[in-house]
């Protein structure tokens, strides 16, 4: 692989850390700014909801510029987001900084997937993208967990400054890595983008992929808290746990993909009925420390299991139904993914402000799973309906 393609993979850490670490950081979050852990919550809502519309309509917005300032411009934004979000002093700013860094998450990885592929010859292409995303999965296993114990060490503004260290190393590293002649695609157009959402079975892939990632975010948003005050476990041992969720996580997304291989449809069946059933289990099991690691391991392989079927089957469908906007329908898949995190994080947030408390995140995560489950069952209907009449001819 060229060296060039590290600099893409130290970006998507950076990113992904920055993604997620939040997590870990809820109760401290809280705790300083004198906010409720709902309202913590959308701070996780925000984010994915930047990445979800602005990914798209950004993407559309930069086609004419050329590859590597815009990479070079989209790390200099991530750097203010992180920096802005350091220096908050009170919740709106930091919601506001989180939108910023989002903006560039989200055409970051649109962007990102084409300059991995041409800076490998074409039967490596798929490999380069892989190397790409292992970023975006290492910063999962070590990232997160890392920048917990630096924010619940020396602060949380302490993991953003981090970040934002991470983020002037990535844009370093663009800037003297990535070669300046990079091939620019043509723009993506908003239009093909509106006439991808207008195929109903194409947003019935949509759905799956919001409800069921959407539905472990329901309580992996309050992860951090359920593990202090449902479990008994330390402040200190939740970076640690994160380690094991994020290794879970590494093998789940690795396992799905030789799972989805053959027959996505029923691969996706088979892990949002088990995904449903974890969620399930870890409402009773939150209150045992062994069993609640046992589940946690258990819910992260399942959780970044469903994702390349869920990527594949979007792929095969919008080439039966919209060919010539494939690439459209498998970024707005990666906004789907989003859309589920921002539900999720709110409706967990409801869920911890009403009368059902903390404990019942996980249930009604398992409820959004099943919805999921369910639209995956009529999808495979409707694909076999497809079929029968070409097999009868």
């Amino acid at each position: 692989m060229p060296i060039a393609l590290f600099a893409l993979t130290i970006a998507a850490y950076a990113i992904g850390t920055t993604e997620f670490v939040i997590v870990g950081l809820l109760p401290t979050v809280a705790n300083d700014l004198h906010i409720t852990l709902p309202l913590a919550g959308l701070i996780v809502s925000v984010y994915a909801l930047g990445v979800t519309f602005g990914a798209p309509v950004l993407t559309a917005l930069t086609g004419r510029i050329e590859r590597k300032p815009l990479l070079v411009s989209l790390m200099a934004l991530f750097i203010v987001g992180n920096a802005a979000a350091a220096l908050s002093p009170s919740y709106e700013p930091l919601l506001i900084a989180r939108v910023i860094s989002a903006f560039a998450h989200g055409v970051f990885f649109s962007v990102g997937s084409t300059i991995a592929a041409d800076l490998v010859p074409e039967d490596r292409r798929a490999s380069a993208i892989a190397m790409m995303f292992m970023g975006l999965t290492v910063a999962i296993v070590t990232g997160v967990p890392l920048g917990t114990w630096i924010g619940q060490t020396f602060g949380w503004r302490a993991t953003f400054w981090a970040v934002t260290g991470l983020g002037v190393i990535a844009l370093a590293a663009i800037a003297v890595l990535l070669p300046n002649t990079l091939t620019k695609a043509l723009p993506a157009k908003l239009m093909d983008q509106v006439r991808v959402l207008g195929s109903g079975r194409l947003l019935i892939v949509f759905a799956m992929t919001a409800f069921g990632y959407g539905g472990t975010f329901v309580a992996f948003t309050f992860l951090a808290p359920i593990l202090q005050d449902i479990t008994g476990f330390s402040e200190g041992a939740v970076s640690l746990i994160l380690v094991l969720y994020g290794i879970a996580i590494a093998i789940g997304n690795i396992a799905g993909g030789k799972i989805a291989n053959r027959d996505p449809v029923k691969a996706l069946v088979g892990l949002f009925l088990a995904q449903a059933v974890v969620l399930l289990f870890f409402a009773f099991t939150a209150t045992s420390q062994v069993l609640t690691l046992v589940t946690l391991a258990s819910l992260g392989f399942l959780s970044f299991a469903t994702v390349p079927g869920l990527q594949l089957y979007v792929v095969q469908l919008a080439k039966q139904h919209r060919p010539g906007a494939v690439d459209v329908a498998s970024a707005l898949n990666i906004a789907a993914f989003n859309l589920g995190i921002a539900i999720g994080a709110w409706l967990g947030g409801v869920i911890v402000a009403s009368s059902l408390g903390l404990g019942m995140t996980p249930v009604v995560g398992s409820v959004l799973v099943v919805g999921a489950l369910l639209l995956t069952l009529l999808s495979g209907a409707l694909d076999r309906r497809a079929v029968s009449p070409l097999t009868a001819a």
